[in-house]
């Protein structure tokens, strides 16, 4: 119960404690942090535009993807393995569409969610999960397109590995905590 309580007040302190740091840090070095996030707000907004074609792209990459059938037949192969470790074959598409997309795992989060209930363990882990895995190839496609970046190296495979370590982090952690 220690392990939870601990892990509960981070998280409710985190995000104000990391703020409160960045304005600080700026201050201290006497860095006008208004002005600075109102530049960097613009540019965002600049870099919006130029990513809007790899965007749809992307998306309807993914809407194929899932109408195929190609999600299901997918999960079918995978859940025998996983159920060993006690994964649930309910959060395997969410595991699955993470790194394809934000929006397709929102949705099956959000499927998880009102199935299941938000506070029952299959509830708890895809939230955990959307929070610790990151849209791979989403962010890869758009971002490295919208720069022309042809060669990307190693960073698919470096970010599937980040991606299979907060996915499992996440199920260990749920299954201590909850």
């Amino acid at each position: 119960m220690v392990f939870r309580e601990i892990i509960e007040t981070i998280s409710v302190w985190a995000i104000p404690v990391v703020f409160f740091a960045v304005v600080v840090t700026g201050y201290i070095r006497k860095v006008k942090v208004y002005e600075v996030f109102v530049d960097g707000a613009k540019e965002g907004f600049e870099i919006a535009i130029k990513i809007i074609p790899f965007l749809v792209a992307i998306l309807a990459a993914v809407g194929m993807f899932r109408e195929s059938g190609a999600m299901d037949m997918l999960v079918r192969l995978i859940s025998p393995v996983t159920g060993l470790f006690g994964y649930p074959a309910e959060a395997l598409p969410m595991a699955i569409m993470r790194p394809l997309s934000g929006s397709g795992s929102l949705g099956l989060m959000s499927e998880l969610i009102n199935t299941h209930g938000p506070d029952s363990f299959i509830g708890r882990l895809a939230s955990t999960m959307m929070g610790s895995t990151e849209t791979t190839f989403y962010i890869v496609a758009l971002y490295f397109g919208s720069v022309s970046i042809r060669k990307q190296r190693h960073t698919v495979p470096a970010c599937l590995i980040a991606d299979a370590v907060g996915l499992i982090a996440a199920f260990v952690v749920c299954s201590m905590v909850f």
